[in-house]
């Protein structure tokens, strides 16, 4: 069985394809899938360059989805054929969280899904949404299902609101079509004309060239008559924090999803508390949010937006597209 793994202490050049064992048949309350794709996610990037040290021989990726081949004894939810979906806390399965490290995380402090076939607990996977296939599946189990708890699940996203995405990588992209969805209305961010232009193919109602537009809170509030923004997806941390809470309203929401710009920082504390804002840390979700996020997705018929695909052999290649950042959306790897 073909695999990723990484050579300790890690680095994209240490990525090797290597021949597994088959994992067998499964077990009781198991379910043997044959994998089909994965997406490229930010925390994959630091374990896989090394940034995040994993173990040697680790197989990288927390995103797959492909179909089941067998399932063990007491396995009721899924048959041969279903295609399925993994958690990102396999053990997270419901309630309020719980887990606030990576050490059961697939690809980071256990094998991920950069390989053929797996044989895990059904309770790791959920059903994918219908019509998907294996790398558009695959986006949901970060990307999507990070903007999913941010906005839904945490910041009780209602029709007519109104959005602030910074960027158009996976999280972003995600929130920005899932507030479409829902009737929400969205400003979008990028250093980049072109990107933003897109945004607003997607649906974006006002796009902000942050490069061009440094003060970007302040136009973001101006866009919205002085109100300011609903909701934040603030994904680059302690170099964007001062912006966002300049865009968000009083009472506004701000889903901390990313450290693009560094782990710590300055917090302006006056702002915060002059906007009496929420700020809630977001990593990713439960077992039980992603089998709402799915029913969302089969109810509104939303696409993720793939920018490129690679094959499992060129992952370092796909690795190196994202440290360009030139793509918007997802990177899928497919198999």
């Amino acid at each position: 069985m073909r695999a990723v793994t990484i050579a300790a202490p890690g680095g994209l050049d240490r990525l090797r394809i290597m021949d597994r064992p088959d994992p067998g048949a499964p077990g009781p309350r198991e379910i043997r899938v044959a994998l089909h794709g994965s997406s490229l996610n930010f925390h994959d990037y630091l374990v896989c360059s090394g940034q995040s040290p994993a173990a040697d021989g680790r197989v990288p990726m927390a995103d797959g989805a492909g179909v089941v081949e067998a399932i063990g004894e007491g396995v009721a939810e899924f048959a041969v054929g279903d295609s399925v979906v993994s958690c990102f806390f396999p053990d997270w399965q419901d309630g309020p969280p719980t887990i606030g490290d990576f050490a059961r995380t697939p690809g980071d402090g256990i094998d991920g899904f950069a390989q053929g076939t797996v044989v895990l607990p059904a309770t790791a996977f959920t059903r994918a949404p219908a019509g998907y296939d294996a790398v558009e599946a695959a986006t949901i189990t970060t990307a999507g299902l990070t903007a999913w708890r941010a906005l839904v699940v945490e910041g009780g996203l209602k029709a007519g609101d109104t959005v602030l995405v910074l960027g158009t990588g996976g999280v972003s992209i995600w929130a920005l079509q899932i507030a479409r969805a829902m009737g929400a209305t969205v400003i979008a961010t990028s250093s980049s004309d072109e990107k933003l232009e897109r945004a607003r193919q997607l649906g974006a109602a006002h796009g902000i060239n942050y490069r061009s537009q440094p003060e970007w809170g302040q136009q973001a509030r101006d866009w919205t008559g002085g109100r300011g923004v609903d909701h934040v997806i603030e994904v680059g941390g302690p170099a964007t924090l001062g912006q966002s809470l300049n865009a968000v309203r009083v009472g506004g929401h701000i889903s901390m999803i990313g450290v693009l710009t560094g782990r710590g920082g300055e917090v302006p504390t006056g702002m915060f508390l002059a906007r009496q804002v929420r700020i809630g840390g977001i990593i990713v979700g439960s077992r039980r949010h992603q089998q709402d996020m799915v029913r969302a997705i089969d109810a509104t018929g939303i696409r993720p937006v793939i920018d490129r695909r690679f094959s499992l052999e060129d992952l370092a290649e796909a690795f190196r597209y994202e440290e360009s950042g030139g793509h918007f959306g997802k990177i899928g790897v497919e198999w």
